[in-house]
């Protein structure tokens, strides 16, 4: 019986590629984190009706806090010894606040931060199926990490925040990929301004669904074609080149010796 996390998954992408998981995989038990309460027991509920899946449970973490993102690895840690798949799909856009509940810079905490902790701290579990997969949600937008100012104190964009946190998820997608053996590792951008919150949020007209999304976040996360490839970057469902500092492997030790030191692994 397959155990799947997927973060983000009150609204949007995540939600609905939650559901799709769920509706494909009945006998399965779909953990889903959100960070509001109430979006989170109505989608566990909409879920539950939707697919005739019972096995949704539900994880409460504000992921601009990394003692929440702690609490809810050791939540599940608690109850579950396996996880088949980890989808880090939760995401800071364009428009979120400057500075989270940790009072660092939203979007390299929730973007880049938070999946590294929370995939750190699941590693164990993960690990013990034997054929997981991973699967981190980047984009196309995408900026060289200025390591004097990871924070951007100096000179703050919100869209070069947002490009250059996921540009960070590349990185440690590659790296995961190079470091696991019998774990999959990829990341992907699900399409350009997608009808989601986060795209309308930021005043922006969408050009794609959230169900197109959806399906090449699904298609990654279980299509047998891929069973054993890893460490590749996606443009939806096409594999692609990110941005060059990804594949400069001291700009990667050098993100991680942040990441590492940032979370207090």
């Amino acid at each position: 019986m397959k155990t799947i996390l997927i973060t983000g998954a009150t609204e949007g992408i995540g939600k609905l590629a939650a559901t799709e998981l769920a509706s494909r995989f009945h006998d399965a038990t779909i953990l889903i984190h959100g960070r509001n309460k109430e979006k989170l027991e109505a989608t566990s509920g909409q879920i539950r009706k939707k697919t005739g899946t019972a096995n949704i449970q539900s994880f409460l973490a504000d992921f601009s806090s990394l003692k929440e993102v702690r609490k809810m690895a050791t939540d599940i840690l608690a109850d579950h010894d396996s996880l088949d798949l980890l989808i880090n799909n939760a995401g800071a856009g364009f428009a979120a606040p400057r500075f989270g509940k940790d009072g660092t810079e939203t979007r390299f905490t929730v973007n880049y931060l938070a999946p590294f902790l929370l995939t750190h701290l699941l590693l164990p579990v993960v690990q013990k199926s034997g054929s997981s997969r991973i699967v981190n949600v980047a984009s196309a937008g995408q900026s060289p990490i200025d390591f004097d100012d990871i924070m951007m104190d100096k000179n703050f964009d919100g869209v070069t925040a947002y490009t250059r946190s996921k540009l960070a998820i590349i990185m440690f997608t590659f790296d995961l990929a190079e470091k696991l053996k019998t774990v999959t590792a990829n990341c992907l951008h699900p399409g350009t301004y997608l009808d989601t919150g986060m795209v309308r949020e930021a005043g922006i007209h969408p050009l794609g669904t959230a169900q197109s999304g959806a399906d090449a976040l699904v298609n990654l996360a279980v299509s047998p074609e891929l069973k054993n490839v890893s460490g590749k970057y996606f443009n939806v469902k096409t594999e692609a080149r990110a941005n060059a500092q990804a594949y400069d492997l001291s700009a990667r030790r050098q993100l991680e010796k942040f990441g590492l030191l940032l979370t207090a692994l």
